[in-house]
């Protein structure tokens, strides 16, 4: 290692240079939790360590997230970031965009930084159509990590996810007490397993008219804008932006939120108190699911057997003021 890279070591960790050399040269005289730091900071600069350390798993674990748009991933980020910091992890942030870094690039560099493990929140594991060799991977490395969220049957990693069906059936218990019969639903690709776990509520809960459409704002206006040609009088959103993009179609056919139509969305994320107007919407409780996913990876870490099954967490309902009476 140069002796800038040296330099830069010790500053990060608060030691003296010889005692970063010490440690890349496996000689004695250093605590085990300099020893600790100084490896740790190598991994967080993004330096290599020496061969004869490479062995060691670093205590960084990757968080791989679908986007930051969508304020409840920065919520989650922050949850989890959190209790991962209180067990002493430090958490290494890949976020998905378009034309950007895969998930399975991710996890390649993740690897290359002796990751402890990785939680993933929204990601390919939830399509059934997308690729999930990188998934293969990491179970033949028995490499531990917690799947955030409903994904698809084959895989064997320990899930935590908000219940699909609960949500649906609030969402259209509201709405048919408020005395809407046509109701319709914006829900996200048709592979995307968390959406079609809401597709089968909703059809067991009486059916309704439905559009897919890809999670963003404009996704949602098109599909809303359909819905609304359609003659609803409510509307389910498999998300918030998915709702707002849904105002906004109902808005620019020339009618009234929720005078002529109700909308709910789902996640109650930042910000939907502000909205115009304020989003009634299905709570995922991510303070929950976030901690508990950190505590099965935690678990799994420390070389306890974690099984690989699905913990479902009650959702809310919340009700505000994009819903109203049918007229």
């Amino acid at each position: 290692m140069t002796q800038r890279r040296l330099a830069e070591v010790a500053a990060k960790v608060g030691v003296s240079e010889a005692t970063v050399s010490r440690v890349l040269n496996g000689k004695p005289g250093v605590s085990d939790a300099t020893r600790s730091a100084v490896l740790t900071a190598l991994d967080v600069l993004g330096y290599e360590r020496p061969t004869q350390l490479r062995g060691e798993r670093a205590r960084l674990v990757g968080l791989v997230l679908p986007e930051l748009q969508n304020p409840i991933f920065p919520a989650f980020a922050d949850v989890v970031g959190n209790a991962l910091a209180q067990r002493g992890f430090t958490p290494v942030l890949c976020t998905r965009t378009a034309g950007g870094v895969t998930e399975a690039e991710y996890l390649e560099l993740l690897l290359e930084q002796h990751v402890s493990g990785i939680v993933f929140a929204g990601g390919l594991y939830a399509q059934k159509d997308a690729s999930h060799g990188h998934y293969q991977q990491m179970m033949s490395r028995k490499l531990p990590a917690v799947l955030v969220n409903a994904a698809i049957d084959d895989l064997a990693f320990p899930r935590v996810s908000c219940d699909d069906a609960v949500a649906v059936e609030q969402a259209y218990g509201h709405l048919v007490s408020l005395g809407h019969k046509r109701i319709g639903a914006v829900l996200g690709p048709p592979d995307h397993v968390p959406s079609l776990r809401k597709l089968q509520a909703i059809e067991k809960c009486g059916g309704a008219v439905v559009e897919h459409a890809m999670f963003s704002l404009e996704g949602g206006q098109a599909a809303a804008t359909k819905l609304v040609q359609r003659g609803v009088t409510a509307i389910i959103c498999a998300s918030d932006p998915l709702a707002l993009g849904a105002i906004r179609a109902v808005r620019r056919a020339g009618l009234d939120v929720p005078k002529d139509v109700s909308i709910i969305g789902y996640d109650d994320s930042a910000f939907m108190t502000c909205t115009d107007p304020p989003l009634t919407t299905v709570r995922q409780p991510i303070e929950a699911m976030g901690r508990a996913a950190v505590e099965l990876l935690a678990n799994q870490i420390s070389g306890n057997a974690v099984a690989p099954d699905e913990l479902l967490f009650e959702p809310e309902l919340v009700v505000r003021a994009s819903t109203a009476p049918a007229r």
